[in-house]
């Protein structure tokens, strides 16, 4: 484990380096949904969860985090997005002992109704369309050792345009080892692996014609070829601690750096303040991103006779785009 650990650190460094790197792949992956970050205590913190998240959300951020749910846990956000979109998810997950954990969880992101416009009708054809991408997940992690816990999740993925559909499978993988010290936490994910998608549907149906100087030559049935598209490939690694640790009032500090397969290289950075364990007040930053930057949040939690349950908000700032609010709620059994 210490050299497991070493290696990761120095792997942690290394990436820290190349944070500024020009990545020659900017913009080409697709199903940009999966980046968006759930949960509103994560994006509170700026997205720096990988090390120590251990509820219901941990499925998106990384799998193996699940192990620390004792028995089961529920967790549901929303965020109105840009341009009338919105990003629902839902999280559930099931501890069974030595067995392992379980978990299933579904992203939705979708968009209002838009009537369809052409250049010979520019006021509305009376047909309209939209857009909507699709998250199913299956979430299998368990201990491997006290401190060391390793977790895989299963995706389906969904994008439809109108009657354009693209459809594949991928998969995340991730690990958490706690140290101890502190309450110190190493975590590793890599999300989104899997293979190229690419749209089909009827609309993709044209008329070709082979010969444009015969007028009396027949229209051929063609269809158009679109191009494949990479998932958004993320590798992940973060480090966590608590400096101040105590029943009444507890501080978490977390970092995470982000290696994307279509962009630069970014850190995350986020701190916790814990208040009798019911009150927590969250901030973050995102060094590197291109649009977001700071974000700050707050949670409460409180007991319902053998319910533990959970009230999130978050607020993202951007610095091109309108901020975002993001609300969660969570119940523990």
């Amino acid at each position: 484990m210490r050299r497991l650990f070493l290696g990761c650190a120095i792997a942690v460094v290394g990436m820290s380096g190349l944070l500024y790197a020009q990545n020659t792949n900017l913009g080409t992956a697709g199903a940009q949904f999966l980046k968006i970050p759930v949960g509103a205590r994560a994006a509170a913190l700026g997205g720096a969860f990988t090390s120590y998240g251990d509820d219901a959300s941990a499925v998106f951020w990384n799998p193996a985090g699940i192990v620390g749910v004792q028995g089961g846990a529920l967790t549901v956000s929303h965020a109105e997005w840009w341009a009338g979109s919105r990003l629902s998810h839902a999280a559930y997950v099931q501890s069974f002992g030595g067995v392992g954990s379980f978990g299933v969880s579904f992203t939705m992101m979708s968009m209002d109704k838009t009537e369809v416009t052409t250049e010979e009708q520019p006021e509305g054809t009376g047909q309209y369309f939209d857009a909507q991408d699709l998250m199913l997940g299956i979430c299998y992690a368990r201990k491997l050792t006290d401190d060391f816990s390793v977790g895989i999740t299963a995706k389906y993925v969904s994008q439809r345009i109108w009657n354009e559909t693209a459809n594949g499978l991928a998969v995340d993988i991730g690990t958490q080892y706690h140290i101890g010290f502190r309450d110190l936490r190493l975590g590793m994910s890599v999300t989104n692996f899997g293979g190229n998608l690419t749209f089909d549907g009827r609309d993709l149906g044209v008329n070709y014609d082979a010969n444009s100087t015969n007028a009396t030559e027949r229209l051929l049935p063609a269809q158009l070829n679109p191009e494949e598209y990479p998932l958004p490939l993320h590798f992940q690694v973060g480090l966590s601690m608590s400096p101040y640790l105590s029943d009444d009032l507890s501080v978490l500090l977390a970092t995470d750096v982000i290696h994307p397969n279509d962009n630069d290289e970014l850190v995350c950075a986020g701190v916790e303040v814990a208040i009798l364990q019911s009150l927590f007040l969250r901030g973050g930053y995102r060094f590197g991103d291109d649009t977001a930057r700071w974000s700050a949040g707050v949670g409460v939690v409180a007991p319902a006779g053998a319910l533990h349950v959970s009230f999130d908000y978050a607020f993202v700032n951007y610095t091109l785009l309108p901020s975002v609010h993001r609300f969660s709620v969570g119940v523990a059994f």
